[in-house]
């Protein structure tokens, strides 16, 4: 029954695998993965029908066999290259290169199997040998497919999802006869049987995987290789102890036990002795850097752990300055480093430390010439290059301060290069394997060193653009106090003038000091909005009544101009009280100053569709509509000789700062109306006072 099955499924599959050749070979495109495939697909042809004809132990089928797993691990590799433009898996390469040869000794253990058969216990070890190897193929093979699936492009997987998934299943079934086969001894007849039926059930996953076989495409990874890199040594080191615990057992006696006890030995102590060492790590990772790897580093993953660290803000409280250090440390894996930042006069300063307590001078001097040169050419700084207190570079020798090579512990000096300028040097120690530097540290940690430069050099910026912000606030208040006192100042004047001619007069005695007390209240006022946190101390706007300050606006002015008034009887607005009197002076004052002495000036309040309406109007001068349009409310800009520009300017801000608005309208040689709209404060209506107010408006 076995005999039958084997035959047909090995009959059904070269049949298949036949067919899968012929298709590939007809839709030839150049493709550099074709040949290899096709060829695979013909070496399973051939390798099934030796099988079925010959049986599975002939020298034919061995050597078929391993032409079989060749085939498909020179197109796993033929893939693999395609992608590899750098040179980056060479441990990988290694990889597929002992496979290789291990699949070589296979079928030349298999081939010498027809010739061992007059040699005593020559056969069984052979047989044994074989399997082994057989065991190994079909790991590695598996941990190949999964690094190169592993490795596919986000768009490819969906197309190499099948035949990956076919060459899997077919080693993953090789894996499991051989173990089988290996360690009970026995020949496995029933799984040697039926591989042939289990390759026709994977002919349909190859068929379905060529028909996208264009959309396969790969990114290769460091992180990737190393892994496949480290299961292999592993899968190695497991089959090394198998075959020696087997040989040991074949001598017989305490042997084995022996062997077994010191092989478990050596290799704990030697675990024990080098993974808690730092510097045996540090070496292992320089040495697999140097002959597993053709790049020392990993760009993207570098990269983005650079950027990482560097876009921590806050989450361990440590500053910019000091995130920078530990970003470029991390690199060269350097234990500690300090920041020095450079000044206009090429000066060092120390600005932050990382793990570093290295001694410094309070005043970096005497480096001008070395940093010169660093700033030029964008150089790293090579502690290990730095002779008798100079460096030599460019045919050229650069003194070096003694407090800078002297250093303890120096390693690499990293420039910080923001539009050509150098900002800074962050100086590392060197880590715990020391090692020179190379090119690939030169470039990385320069092009780092810029890209730090840039987050220092934005902070910095917008440091400077927060205090001139505050700058801006503290100039702008300013201004409007400047202005203010100007008025204070005028009106002083005012009375200081009249004081010669009405000094004696009681009423204007008592109206002299009324405005010397008013004044001096508004000079502490002026004082008080100039403190820092003025801006943030504003009374919030709260319903307030109209009609008294009018009136103290009106009496108050009314000294020096006639002003008139007029307002609805309980009308209440949402605003801030100082802030609307201070809008209110500003408009009344402009009003008066374009106003002739015998042409009043009207102050009027009323409900307007539930806004409360404020009005100064004036019958002067008056105003084009284009200086309205254009230059009204710019700052600095005035009508007046003596005008700083800033009345109308601040009216209307201290108006939209309570959510109001304020409109003008007026006409040269007419008059001006300026109305303040404030969100108006329900009141009870009183019909007898809305028609007297009204009546002693239209008079």
């Amino acid at each position: 029954m076995l005999q039958l099955l084997s035959l047909w499924s090995h009959v059904l599959a070269a049949a298949l695998f036949g067919a899968l050749a012929l298709a590939q070979l007809q839709h030839w495109n150049g493709a550099p993965h074709n040949r290899p495939l096709a060829m695979a697909f013909a070496v399973v042809a051939v390798w099934s029908a030796v099988i079925a004809i010959a049986g599975g132990e002939t020298v034919f089928a061995q050597v078929a066999e391993g032409g079989r797993n060749l085939a498909f691990l020179a197109f796993m590799y033929g893939l693999m290259r395609e992608a590899d433009d750098d040179g980056s898996q060479r441990g990988v390469k290694a990889v597929y290169a002992a496979l290789a040869a291990a699949i070589g000794c296979q079928t030349i253990a298999g081939g010498l199997m027809a010739f061992a058969g007059s040699l005593p216990g020559t056969l069984d070890a052979l047989v044994s040998t074989g399997r082994l190897l057989g065991l190994l193929v079909a790991a590695g093979s598996l941990i190949l497919v999964h690094n190169l699936y592993g490795q596919a492009a986000p768009g490819s997987r969906s197309a190499l999802r099948f035949p990956m998934l076919a060459l899997a299943a077919m080693w993953a079934y090789d894996l499991h006869l051989y173990t089988l086969a290996y360690f009970t001894h026995g020949l496995a007849a029933d799984l040697f049987a039926t591989r042939g039926l289990v390759l026709a059930l994977l002919a349909p996953l190859f068929a379905l995987g060529l028909r996208r076989h264009a959309a396969w495409q790969f990114q290769l990874s460091r992180a990737a290789t190393f892994q496949s890199v480290s299961v292999i040594a592993i899968l190695a080191y497991l089959l090394v102890m198998v075959s020696a615990a087997r040989t040991a057992e074949a001598v017989g006696g305490n042997l084995g036990l022996v062997a077994q006890f010191g092989v478990l030995f050596v290799t704990t102590l030697a675990v024990l002795a080098l993974l808690p060492s730092g510097r045996a790590r540090a070496w292992l990772k320089v040495f697999l850097a140097k002959h597993v790897f053709e790049h020392r580093y990993d760009y993207r993953r570098e990269w983005l752990r650079f950027v990482a660290t560097l876009d921590r803000e806050g989450a361990d409280g440590a500053p910019l300055e000091q995130r920078v250090v530990k970003a470029l440390a991390d690199i060269g894996d350097s234990p500690a480093g300090l920041l020095l930042t450079v000044d206009d006069q090429y000066r060092l300063t120390l600005c932050a430390r990382w793990n570093s307590d290295a001694k410094l001078p309070s005043t970096g001097l005497g480096a001008e010439r070395l940093l010169r040169f660093i700033e030029a050419g964008t150089h790293v700084l090579d502690f290990a290059a730095i002779g008798g207190g100079r460096l030599s570079a460019s045919g050229e020798a650069f003194p070096v301060p003694g407090w800078l090579s002297e250093l303890e512990n120096a390693w690499a000096g990293i420039p910080l290069i923001h539009s050509r300028r150098l900002v800074g040097l962050v100086l590392l120690e060197h880590p715990a394997q020391r090692r020179p530097l190379d090119w690939e540290d030169f470039d990385l940690f320069r092009t780092a060193g810029v890209q730090a430069a840039s987050y220092i050099a934005e902070a910095r910026g917008q440091q400077a653009l927060a205090d001139a912000s505050r700058f801006e606030e503290f100039n702008r208040r300013f201004a409007f106090i400047l202005h203010d006192i100007k008025n204070l100042v005028s009106q002083l004047s005012l009375v200081a003038r009249n004081a010669e001619r009405h000094a004696d007069n009681p009423e204007f005695r008592a109206d002299m000091v009324a405005t010397l007390q008013s004044s001096v209240k508004k000079m502490n006022d002026l004082l008080v909005r100039l403190s820092p946190g003025a801006a943030r101390e504003l009374e919030a706007p709260r319903a307030v009544p109209i009609e008294p300050i009018l009136g103290r606006l009106a009496g108050a002015k009314g000294r020096r101009h006639p002003v008139g008034f007029a307002c609805d009887d309980g009308l209440a607005a949402t605003a801030n009280p100082d802030g609307l009197e201070q809008a209110l002076a500003h408009l009344l004052q402009n009003a008066i100053d374009a106003s002739a002495p015998d042409r009043p000036v009207e102050l009027r309040a009323y409900e307007s569709g539930g806004d409360v309406a404020i009005e100064v109007v004036d019958r002067g001068r008056g105003m084009s509509g284009e200086f309205v349009r254009t230059r009204l409310f710019q700052p600095f800009v005035s009508t007046k000789d003596s005008g700083f520009g800033i009345g109308a300017y601040e009216a209307r801000a201290l108006i939209h700062g309570m959510g109001g608005r304020l409109e003008v309208e007026s006409a040269e040689g007419e008059g001006t109306c300026f109305t303040i709209f404030l969100a108006g404060v329900q009141r009870q209506p009183n019909p007898f006072h809305d028609r007297l107010t009204r009546e002693r408006m239209r008079a």
